[in-house]
C-alpha cells in the first residue's frame, strides 16, 4: 500500500529552503555550561505552487549543549532528508506528513518543528487565517511573559531587573544557575531576593546541573528565599530525583529538559515529578507533538508554560499561537526572545506590555519579516 495520501484541492508544496541567520544580543546570556553573544536560527521556508510563503525556525537555547541539535545539523536534516519527504505534498495534510518524518529522520525534533511551523503558516496563510485557527481557534489573546536573565554579578542582574520593573514590560523573572559553586550560587540569589523582595515573581533554572545532594542541600533556602518555582534543577533522565525534590519543599518543579515527548510527560504524571511542564515547540518537534504533550499535563491536572529556546520572532509567533489557542497553557510564558535580539527582524515587532505578550494578528503567524534584516544577517554559505 502506497504511503501517499489522495490528494484534494488544497496547495501543494513546491518548494523548501532553509537558510542561516546570525542575530547578535543586545547582551551576552549566560546559561549553565555557556554563554551566548548571538543566536544563530535556521529559517525555513515553505513556498507552495501558487506562490504562498510559510515560515518557521529552527532554534535551540545556545548551541548544541542542551537538545544535541545545533543550525548546522538542522539544516542538513531538512534540506536534505525532510524537504523530499514533504515537496510535492498538499498542505491540509500536515499530521501525515510530520508522522512521515520519523521513517527518515530519528528525534532531530528542533529541524521538524522548524519545518513543521513552516508548513503550519503557508497553510494558513493561504486560508486567510491565523494558524491559531487551524489549532481549534483562541482562548485569549494575550499571556503573562516572564523576563530570563543569564548567570551575572549581583548588581547587574538587580540593575536589570529594576530598570524591566520601571518600564512596566515585565513582571516575573528567570535567574540562571548552575554554572559556578552552588552555595555561592545559592548566596546570589538569596541576596537577590532580599533586594527585590515582593515587587516582582522570582524563578530559577538550574538546566538540570546540579546533582541530588546538591539540590536537597540548596533548594529549602532558595525556597525560603522567596523563590516561586524551581526549572529542572537535576538530570534529565533522573525522573525519580525530581519526584523527591517536588515533595521537598511546597515550591513547585518544573520539568524542561525531562519532557521532549508525551511519553516523557506520562512518565512524569506517572511519577508525580513535577507541577508544570516547560512546553517548547521546538524540542517536542513542533505545534501537534506540543498539543499532544499539553493534554496529557491537563489531564492530569498540570499546569503548562509556554517555554522558549531563545527563538527569534517567527518561532516566538507559533509558540505564542499554540499558547493562545489551548487552554492549558495556565502557568504563563517565557516568550520573550525577540527582545533579546539586538536588531527587530519583524516590518512590525511583536508587541510586549504589562507583564503580557500580545497575539498578533492576520494571516498565518500574523508576523512579516523584513526582508533587509534578513538579507543582513544571513550566513555566507
Amino acid at each position: 500500500m502506497s504511503d501517499t495520501l489522495p490528494t484534494g484541492g488544497a496547495p501543494k508544496i513546491a518548494d523548501v529552503r532553509s537558510t542561516i541567520l546570525d542575530v547578535p544580543l543586545i547582551r551576552p546570556h549566560k546559561f549553565a555550561t555557556t554563554t551566548a553573544t548571538a543566536q544563530p536560527i535556521l529559517l525555513v521556508e515553505v513556498t507552495t505552487e501558487d506562490g504562498i510563503t510559510g515560515y518557521g525556525e529552527g532554534v535551540t537555547p545556545g548551541g548544541p549543549w542542551w537538545g544535541g541539535e545545533s543550525v548546522e545539523t538542522m539544516k542538513a536534516l531538512v534540506d536534505k532528508y525532510l524537504a523530499p519527504v514533504v515537496t510535492g505534498q498538499p498542505l491540509d495534510e500536515i499530521p501525515r506528513l510530520v508522522e512521515g518524518f520519523d521513517k527518515f529522520v530519528a528525534r532531530g525534533r528542533f529541524a521538524k518543528a522548524g519545518l513543521e511551523i513552516a508548513m503550519f503558516d503557508a497553510y494558513a496563510r493561504s486560508l486567510g487565517v491565523p494558524v491559531n485557527a487551524l489549532l481549534g481557534g483562541k482562548v485569549r489573546d494575550s499571556i503573562d511573559c516572564t523576563w530570563a536573565l543569564g548567570v551575572a554579578p549581583l548588581d547587574e542582574m538587580i540593575g536589570e531587573i529594576e530598570e524591566i520593573l520601571d518600564s512596566g514590560r515585565h513582571r516575573s523573572f528567570k535567574l540562571k544557575m548552575g554554572s559556578g559553586d552552588p552555595r555561592t550560587d545559592t548566596d546570589r540569589i538569596i541576596a537577590l531576593c532580599e533586594r527585590i523582595g515582593d515587587r516582582a515573581g522570582l524563578r530559577i533554572d538550574v538546566n538540570a546541573r546540579w546533582d541530588r545532594l546538591t539540590a536537597v542541600r540548596y533548594l529549602p533556602a532558595l525556597a525560603e528565599a522567596g523563590i516561586e518555582l524551581f526549572e529542572q534543577p537535576t538530570p534529565t533522565e533522573q525522573i525519580g530525583v525530581l519526584a523527591e525534590l517536588a515533595r521537598l519543599t511546597n515550591v513547585p518543579i518544573m520539568a524542561d529538559e525531562s519532557v521532549q515527548s508525551p511519553h516523557d510527560a506520562l512518565e512524569i504524571v506517572r511519577r508525580e515529578a513535577a507541577g508544570v511542564l516547560a512546553i517548547k515547540t521546538t524540542k517536542l518537534g513542533g505545534l501537534l507533538r506540543s498539543k499532544e504533550t499539553v493534554a496529557v499535563a491537563r489531564a492530569a491536572g498540570l499546569a503548562c508554560h509556554a517555554a522558549t529556546s531563545l527563538e527569534g520572532p517567527i518561532g516566538t509567533a507559533a509558540s505564542l499561537h499554540l499558547a493562545c489557542a489551548d487552554p492549558g497553557f495556565t502557568s504563563g510564558s517565557e516568550l520573550f526572545g525577540p527582545l533579546l535580539l539586538a536588531h527587530e527582524l519583524l516590518t512590525e515587532p511583536l508587541t510586549y506590555d504589562g507583564g503580557h505578550v500580545h497575539l498578533p494578528e492576520g494571516p498565518g503567524l500574523g508576523v512579516d519579516l523584513d526582508p533587509d534584516a534578513v538579507s543582513r544577517f544571513r550566513r555566507a554559505e
